[in-house]
This record gives structure tokens, sequence and C-alpha cells, in this order.
């Protein structure tokens, strides 16, 4: 670089907004960058298997708008920024059978439901003010988040099982605090919250003037046990209806369908939904026309089949990685017992670090991870990880399972 570049060259730290301090990398993201190499074995990214796509069925839609001259028209121009409204009205409808009655005006379609985080900090979060999140918590929602500068608070764990001290909790926060929650299959731990858990959530709520989120990204996989109310249906039926409720519930068809339609959507009381508009308007005007119009043609065509199939073959992978961490696993390690979505979480005995023991997994075993401690807004826990089974086969669980179990002996054990 000549003396003369060096002198031009412009100081983009000292230009950013303060808020960008606390906007940094997915440490999962910067991870899986890592991990081209053919021989690692990896349970670190929670991705959906591309065998499952319905990629046949998604072809057919697009070629069947594309050739209808009316239709492509519609398909190839912009939009409203509340979506496609066959697709908000078969929304609509799938959730009320779901116990949360609603129409289309009550649903916006967002770039997934990632997008619909950020728009939800925004509208919600000044800086400093308080987000209750579960402790460990999705390392996604932190990220939305982080670039509205709140203060994170994490619930104990046992406090909607046993109770807390509400005003010991809230002593010095901001009131009416935000609350971002995974009811179902819980990335990262794969854990539900239990029906009586999430009443005490609601009550809680209620109680601190509280909006909740409810992230429902991995509902539609449960491949075990009963299906929970959701925390919106127990709202409304508590509230009298959904224009009175607190709950705002997150949606996706990106780990049903696929992620790169990104399809999601926010569903809420109609005074949210409709300043989330105004928000997505200034975002990215509406999320893509014909992904929205093919996504509708797939979902209405066979979509509870293949729910169905995936069901079935993400069951079938964690008992696979159940059984294996029931054999391989040495003592002092414990790990949760998903009934849907990709995730199990490894308690490891204090002292085991899960970043220390990645660096060693990659260089001595060949297997990939997600160490626990980005998933905890305030505290971090160090010694635990996460797994996903969605992507591998069920011959690398089983030896991926092994490798790691080997390294956790020799971690306890050195």
């Amino acid at each position: 670089m000549t003396t003369q570049t060096q002198e031009r060259a412009q100081d983009w730290a000292g230009r950013f907004s303060e808020r960008m301090s606390r906007v940094r990398a997915s440490e999962i993201r910067e991870l899986l960058k890592l991990l081209d190499q053919p021989d690692i074995l990896s349970f670190a990214g929670g991705i959906p298997d591309p065998g499952l796509f319905p990629a046949q069925e998604i072809q057919k839609g697009y070629d069947a708008i594309l050739a209808d001259p009316v239709l492509s028209r519609q398909a190839l121009q912009y939009s409203v920024s509340e979506g496609y409204l066959p697709l908000r009205q078969w929304i609509a409808e799938r959730m009320t059978r779901d116990g949360m009655p609603c129409d289309a005006d009550n649903i916006m379609l967002t770039a997934g439901s990632q997008q619909a985080l950020d728009l939800i900090g925004k509208l919600f979060l000044t800086k400093g003010d308080t987000v209750m999140v579960a402790r460990p918590t999705y390392l996604g929602a932190l990220q939305a988040f982080n670039g509205y500068e709140p203060a994170y608070l994490d619930l104990p764990e046992t406090a909607l099982s046993q109770g807390v001290d509400e005003a010991a909790l809230m002593a010095g926060r901001a009131p009416q605090p935000l609350g971002y929650f995974v009811p179902d299959f819980a990335n990262p731990t794969g854990v539900s919250l239990t029906l009586a858990e999430r009443e005490a959530l609601l009550a809680m709520a209620d109680r601190l003037d509280m909006t909740l989120v409810e992230d429902a990204a991995y509902r539609e996989l449960r491949f075990a046990g009963e299906a929970t109310p959701t925390v919106l249906g127990l709202d409304i039926a508590r509230s009298g209806g959904i224009d009175n409720a607190r709950t705002l519930f997150l949606g996706t068809l990106s780990k049903t369908l696929s992620p790169a339609l990104r399809i999601g959507w926010v569903c809420g009381p109609k005074p949210v939904i409709e300043k989330l508009v105004l928000l997505k308007q200034g975002a990215d005007l509406h999320v893509s026309t014909i992904n929205q119009m093919v996504a509708h043609r797939a979902v209405t065509e066979g979509y509870d089949q293949h729910l169905h199939r995936l069901r079935g073959a993400y069951g079938a992978k964690a008992r696979v990685m159940l059984a294996a961490l029931e054999r391989t696993m040495p003592k002092g390690v414990s790990w949760s017992h998903p009934e849907g979505g990709m995730f199990v979480w490894i308690d490891l005995p204090e002292g085991v670090d899960g970043a220390a023991l990645l660096a060693r997994a990659i260089e001595e075993e060949r297997v990939a991870f997600v160490p626990g401690a980005p998933f905890f807004a305030e505290k971090q826990t160090t010694n635990a990880i996460r797994l996903s089974y969605s992507l591998p086969t069920d011959a690398q669980i089983e030896e991926g399972v092994q490798r790691l179990a080997r390294l956790v002996e020799k971690a306890i054990n050195p």
C-alpha cells in the first residue's frame, strides 16, 4: 500500500454507530467455515437434511407459476409488505387448528423468523431495556437483539417449575421486559416447556407486564410424545382473543420446507402487526413474491405427508444419537432427551471446557460440535456442548459420538 493510499484510508471503525460494539459474528457460523474438510464428522450445524427437501414439488411450483402469463406477472412484481394473502390465510387456518384462533390480518410474512426477531427488537427495545431469556437460549435471538442494546436477564432454570422471587429478579431492571422463549424443542437444548411451565410463564408475564415472544421454529418436528398447547394458545384462551394477547408467535417454513425460500411469519395482535409492517417496509419492502407463491403451492399439496416423513427421519436419527451416547459416554456426563427438533444438549463435568474440548476434537478426533458458552446471555456456562443430529447419517452419528466419547473420557481422566 502506497503512502498516498494510506493517507486516504478511511477510519471506518470510528464512524460506526455505538450499537455496533454489541454486534458480533455468530460463533456457530464462523465455526462452520472451518468444517469443509470431508474427514470431519460434524454435529455443529443445526440445519435440515437436504435429502428431505421437497425439491420436485418446489420445482413444479416455479414451473407452473412462470408458465402462467397472469401468475408470472404477479410473481415477478413488487408485492404488499404484509405478505401473499393466500399463504397468510393458510397459516391462519393452520394456527387456528393448533389452538390459536386468528386471521390473516394477524399475520405478517418475514424473510425467515430471524428477520421477525430483528423487527421485534427494533419495535420494542430501547437502549437498556430488559430482555428475559431462557438459560441457555437461541444464539440468533441474542444477535438480533444486540443491535438495540438491551440488558439481558437469564431466567433461572427452575423458575417456571419451582417459582422465583420476581421482585429480586427484576431489581434494578427496566420495567415491562420483553421475554423471548422457545417452548418446543429449544435450540440449543432440545428441551420443551411443560404445560405447567407455560402457564407459569404467562402468569409471570402478566405480573411483570411482559411482552412474550414465542419462537416455534421446531414445533412441527415433534417425533415423540404428545403435543402441548402453545403459549399463544393459552394466552388467547385466558385473554379472550388474539388482539388481547401479550404473546407474539414466530413460525417458519425453513425447518420443514426449505431455508432458502426464506419464509417465516409473525402472528400477534393487529396493532403490533401494523407497526411491524411499517418497519418491514423500511427494511426490505416484502418477502420474495415468487417464493411466497411457490411456498403456498407446496404447503397446500401434501404438506402433512411431508411433515410425517420429516418426523420419521429426524426421530430415527435422534434415537441413534441417544443410544450411542448411552452406550459410549463416560460417567459424569448427562444429556437432554428431545421429543422433537434437531438438538441434544450435553452437560459435561465441572472443569471440562466446551471450547477447549472443541479445539481438541477437531485436532485429535476430527469431530465437531458447538460449545455451550455462546448460548448464555448473562453468566456463561462453559462445561456444556450442543450436538445436532439433523444432517449426519446414522453411521456418521455412531462414529462421531464414539470419537467424542473417547475425547470426553480423556478430558475427565487425563
